[in-house]
């Protein structure tokens, strides 16, 4: 078994705040794989919402505005992470590795060393898999994958046969995964009309091409500037992201002027007129709101209209392996927006909350 380092790259974050609580550290201890876990040398790590909206305390019920990226005066500790519960820190974020098993803990498949993987994104109590309360994010609640290595019980790494590049294979875990949670809490089907704003992020495209493989009608909502990489991901048609008239931009575009299904991560001031889209009957489902929490909501458009409203963040199990399984087939496809070395993080990051970018980034661990 070849040797690992005692010491290692890492980005950790020392508390809630602005870049300057997101420190680069040449000296960090390798960690060691417990028994039942393995060692994975990280190869590349995507960005996702989460990692901004931690370390910002953006989850927090005192934050009402979107994200900017710096830290929120009226943040509080006690519920500032996707869970409610307080982080500890120090904390090793990132949770979209592609990366290779080096190592394994006691009681751990010994096969896997040298496999080529992935690693799952939500960590389980294994015997309630589902009970909520109990499942923690990878990245937030245990140490992630902005570092040269990282720890994982054996269970959340998947061995993938692909030619795709690491960088590549980091753009899928979270914004798919979450896409495909989305998709299955809203039932939606070949003969769904989706519609998809925020297309240019990582979620966007992930729900443009996942949508498209099962035989639905998709249009996405997207700037002028990012309509051509948002085209690249097979829409049936593109709004611009925030159209006067929806019902009459829907209409010209597609013939109909109502949906079957919302699939949002924007939320904001334009929430409304997406409910309002909704045909009778409808769905709208949602894993983000990155224009703004607060959102303008007639209960009367809701409960008179029948629809069903769904929040999507914690998915089932069986739900990655079979992500893997279209990426091995090539039935979806990576938007590598820009790579950075890992040294680079806090430039990645400001990127990627500037959002002038369609698709995901990606730091590297060469």
């Amino acid at each position: 078994m070849t040797i690992q380092p005692e010491t290692m790259r890492a980005f950790v974050l020392m508390g809630h705040g602005d870049f300057d609580q997101l420190q680069y550290k040449t000296d960090w201890p390798t960690p060691k794989p417990a028994p039942g876990e393995v060692l994975v040398r990280v190869r590349a790590c995507g960005l996702n919402n989460t990692d901004v909206n931690t370390r910002t305390a953006w989850y927090s019920k005192g934050v009402e505005e979107n994200t900017t990226g710096g830290a929120f005066e009226g943040a509080d500790e006690e519920d500032a992470t996707w869970g409610g519960a307080p982080l500890t820190f120090p904390r090793i974020q990132g949770a979209d590795i592609a990366g290779e098993v080096v190592a394994v803990g006691e009681g751990a498949d010994a096969d896997l060393v040298g496999k080529r993987v992935m690693v799952e994104t939500w960590i389980r109590d294994w015997d309630h898999p589902m009970e909520l309360d109990r499942i923690g994010y990878f990245g937030s609640e245990c140490d992630g994958g902005f570092a040269e290595f990282c720890v994982i019980d054996q269970r959340y790494v998947h061995p993938i046969n692909t030619t795709l590049t690491d960088a590549e294979l980091a753009t899928f875990a979270t914004s798919y995964f979450t896409a495909e949670n989305m998709l299955n809490r809203a039932a939606v089907s070949a003969g769904d009309v989706v519609l998809v704003p925020g297309a240019s992020g990582g979620v966007g495209g992930a729900l443009i091409q996942l949508a498209k493989r099962r035989g639905a009608q998709v249009v996405a909502m997207c700037s002028a500037s990012k309509r051509e990489g948002v085209a690249a991901c097979g829409p049936d048609a593109i709004l611009d992201r925030s159209p006067a008239n929806l019902r009459k931009a829907l209409r010209e575009a597609i013939g109909p002027s109502t949906v079957s299904v919302v699939a949002d991560v924007v939320g904001g001031a334009g929430w409304a007129d997406l409910i309002d889209v909704i045909e009778r009957g409808g769905r709208y489902t949602c894993a983000g709101a990155i224009a703004g929490p607060m959102v303008n909501f007639d209960l009367r458009t809701f409960y008179l209209r029948d629809l069903t409203f769904t929040g999507a963040t914690i998915v089932p199990p069986g739900v990655f392996a079979d992500l893997v399984g279209y990426i091995e087939r090539g039935e979806i496809k990576p938007m590598l927006a820009a790579t950075y070395p890992l040294e680079d993080l806090h430039a990645a990051q400001q990127a990627f909350i500037d959002k002038q970018h369609v698709g995901n980034i990606v730091v590297t661990c060469d």
